[in-house]
């Protein structure tokens, strides 16, 4: 009988783990590093996702504020840009740069983009299956019965899914954000390799995300295999 969080297999997912932590501690240090550094052009994080979305024509979508660190967010239903208290309010590097990754979504909303389409489709689908996937797991291991481990790797694959799919939608919205950031004039160009390195920290806890998934799956197959013996 084999455990999902006590097992040899979990050798599998340490080096994600570390990426993971890693990417965790690159993104809040490339951060608090730029957050302390004023834009010359002395853009807020919300001045900056106006001038872009009105320049897009998105003059229709929204921009709030939300309490917290890096809960920055575009929400596709209501057509919201939501940024956090030090975007929002905050004139530096890294709030530019933030605000307009976070603009890079709503524009690829408004031009349909296939990837951020088909990634907002399956939300709900992906969330239900990705919870339920344990339960079969959990009890094909207790029961010693591949078929309900078998169902529970279909579903959590949906996760993996996810996140490989979630990786164009992120690496797009960052390009979008540094040419508009350019071409608005909200950053000066020089400027710009420093909002780049806040948004390549950014993309890394994605593709540690990624690859955290991937492990997983890679380590419920071999408790699927070692099930069987």
């Amino acid at each position: 009988m084999y455990y999902p969080y006590f097992d040899s297999t979990m050798i599998v997912l340490i080096p994600a783990i570390l990426l993971a932590m890693y990417a965790q501690s690159k993104v809040k240090s490339t951060y608090e590093k730029y957050v302390r550094i004023a834009s010359s052009k002395g853009y807020t994080g919300a001045d900056a996702a106006r001038a872009i979305l009105d320049r897009n024509g998105l003059s229709d979508v929204k921009i709030e504020h939300i309490r917290g660190t890096l809960t920055d967010h575009y929400d596709p239903r209501t057509r919201v840009l939501r940024l956090s208290d030090m975007v929002y309010r905050g004139n530096s590097i890294s709030s530019s740069a933030i605000a307009a990754h976070e603009v890079g979504h709503a524009i690829q909303h408004a031009k349909d983009y296939s990837p951020l389409r088909f990634r907002n489709a399956i939300v709900p689908v992906v969330n239900f299956a990705s919870n339920l996937s344990w339960i079969f797991i959990l009890a094909g291991l207790f029961l010693s019965f591949t078929g309900l481990i078998d169902i529970g790797i279909i579903l959590f694959t949906g996760s993996v899914v996810f996140q490989i799919i979630t990786l164009p939608v992120e690496f797009n919205a960052s390009s979008r954000a540094l040419d508009e950031l350019e071409s608005v004039g909200v950053l000066t160009r020089d400027e710009i390799p420093h909002s780049k390195k806040v948004l390549d920290a950014a993309a890394l806890t994605y593709v540690a995300a990624t690859a955290t998934a991937v492990a997983q799956l890679v380590r419920l197959l071999l408790l699927r295999e070692r099930s069987r013996d």
